[in-house]
């Protein structure tokens, strides 16, 4: 053998070991990561006793402070499509320093099975209903043996006109109200509540920052600027309206900035000092998601190749944009007149739908535009497509969702769910088919995977602004599809380089949407 010879038998053992290498280094550095996440969010209790009660059907947590001192009890209420675990940040924060935390979980929200209104417009309906829930969680804190007897409230969102309301005609004063992101309905009058501070994020819309400004000026007859405290919180009159710099009305949960303002409010109103502390659990969520993400990619060079040819549409960008741009044009109009409310979860059911008819428009499109010849693409393996669909689709769903449910809102279906979990799962699989096959293949369109999603986030908008009294809502958790598309969209590529087959990611992302639909919307009424 001419020494020349070895050259290629070298370079393929170098790749050879690359490609071990590297999918182990990757591994190690993703336990690391997941390792330090969880340490850094399981640090965050220490010396905390934390409690999981159920009363008069209500799903609630009790935090209480190390020692035995008397203190004051603050019962925290989560906003619209939220959970008690979306409250975590703030009960942290309060018991840390002192204070008896009380979170909980509205109807229809979380793992609380009684339903919530079918209307959101009904309002003497859903402040009834949210305010059944309300009442427990406050006796609950009162009652403990540490409570001193002094109650404050805190609330996101759709939990600011009911909290206003209870804090009105409480049996038992309510010292202070700390309402994040209200939605505060036109009657509402805040101006009998003591010590009020409304706290929203910089990043919302300034029309939320000045409905607040409006709150506050009826009670001090004057201009109002943000991160000024009007009156006196030793009588009660304290009002003031906060900006937490850099966030939006779910980021403002998180927030450092907010943790601390909510902390130091309520330290005014009892006379209190602790110790200060903040949950900083955003490095704690960002380490351990992204050591999960990291994972996948190691993991995914384990699973079985399931086509001998890259399956898929492979369209290109002049194939590719008609059938991207239709869809996101016509569902729209498509649903814009359809009843929606089909299922017993609201909104759940438009976006099965939404995600069904966008479905079917993408496949027509890649019906009509597919190249000639596409169809031929090589054998393709059963029990492969088996075993890869099963493998993603566990980690896909279970890898996120437990430390989602455990660390950040509710999303573990419930036996009472599964069915909204597999009727919203046959429209997200009818998207999630569609725009794989769309966007994969030989030749396909680089980038033409993320125009996509983009596109479908754009109709989702469009939907809104055709009939926002009723899809309102889904403004706000815009941003967490747009995440899901981000981390899921991640994990089908790496998915697809292996297997060469789209329907693998397509299932298993439709089932990691279907359970988040289904788990996150709130159960209303048949």
């Amino acid at each position: 053998m001419h020494p020349s010879d070895t050259i290629p038998v070298r370079q393929q053992l170098a790749g050879g070991v690359r490609a071990v290498i590297a999918p182990v280094i990757v591994a190690v550095i993703a336990v690391c990561l997941l390792a330090a996440g969880l340490l850094k969010l399981e640090s965050a209790t220490r010396g905390l006793s934390i409690v999981q009660v159920r009363e008069a059907g209500v799903p609630m947590t009790l935090y209480r402070p190390a020692g035995d001192a008397p203190a004051p009890v603050v019962v925290i209420a989560h906003g619209f499509a939220g959970s008690r675990q979306m409250m975590q940040a703030y009960a942290i924060t309060l018991a840390r320093n002192g204070y008896l935390a009380v979170t909980f979980d509205f109807p229809g929200h979380g793992r609380n099975s009684t339903p919530f209104v079918a209307d959101l417009e009904d309002q003497a309906a859903r402040l009834g209903v949210l305010t059944d829930a309300l009442v427990p969680a406050v006796s609950l804190g009162l009652r403990q043996a540490g409570a001193d007897g002094r109650l404050a409230l805190l609330g996101h969102s759709m939990a600011g006109d009911v909290l206003v309301r209870f804090a009105e005609s409480a049996q038992v004063p309510v010292a202070a109200s700390v309402l994040v992101s209200p939605y505060l309905s036109p009657d509402t009058d805040t101006a009998p509540l003591r010590n009020l501070l409304l706290l929203y994020g910089a990043l919302e819309p300034e029309m939320l920052h000045g409905q607040g400004r409006t709150a506050i000026a009826e009670a001090t007859g004057g201009e109002v600027e943000a991160g000024q405290t009007y009156g006196d919180p030793n009588d009660g009159s304290a009002r003031r309206l906060a900006l937490a710099p850099g966030v939006e009305h779910i980021g403002v949960l998180y927030a450092e900035g907010a943790l601390a303002e909510s902390l130091t409010w309520l330290d005014a109103t009892f006379a209190r000092t602790g110790s200060g502390y903040v949950d900083r659990r955003g490095a704690g969520l960002a380490l351990l998601f992204l050591g999960i993400l990291c994972l996948a990619w190691p993991l995914s060079r384990l699973l079985p190749q399931v086509s001998d040819h890259p399956r898929g549409a492979g369209l290109s960008w002049r194939r590719l944009l008609p059938v991207a741009i239709a869809p996101a044009v016509l569902t729209p109009l498509v649903l814009w007149r359809l009843p929606s409310d089909f299922l017993s979860i609201m909104l759940g059911d438009y976006l099965a739908l939404h995600f069904a008819v966008y479905g079917l428009l993408t496949a027509l499109g890649v019906w009509v535009m597919r190249p000639a010849g596409s169809a031929r693409q090589g054998a393709v393996s059963r029990s492969a497509m088996t075993v890869a669909i099963l493998a993603v689709s566990v980690y896909a769903t279970l890898a996120f969702a437990v430390p989602t449910d455990r660390f950040v809102t509710a999303l573990l279906p419930g036996l009472e769910r599964m069915h909204l979990v597999l009727a919203i799962f046959a429209g997200t699989l009818v998207y999630c088919l569609a725009d794989e096959w769309a966007t994969r293949g030989a030749g396909a369109a680089r980038g033409g995977y993320w125009l996509t999603k983009l596109l479908f986030l754009f109709s989702l908008l469009a939907a809104v602004a055709l009939n926002l009294n009723a899809l309102f809502f889904l403004v706000i958790i815009v941003p967490a599809i747009l995440v899901l598309f981000l981390i899921y969209g991640l994990l089908s590529g790496w998915v697809y380089r292996r297997t060469r087959h789209p329907a693998v990611a397509a299932v298993a992302n439709a089932i990691a949407f279907a359970c988040a639909v289904a788990v996150t919307f709130p159960v209303v009424a048949d």
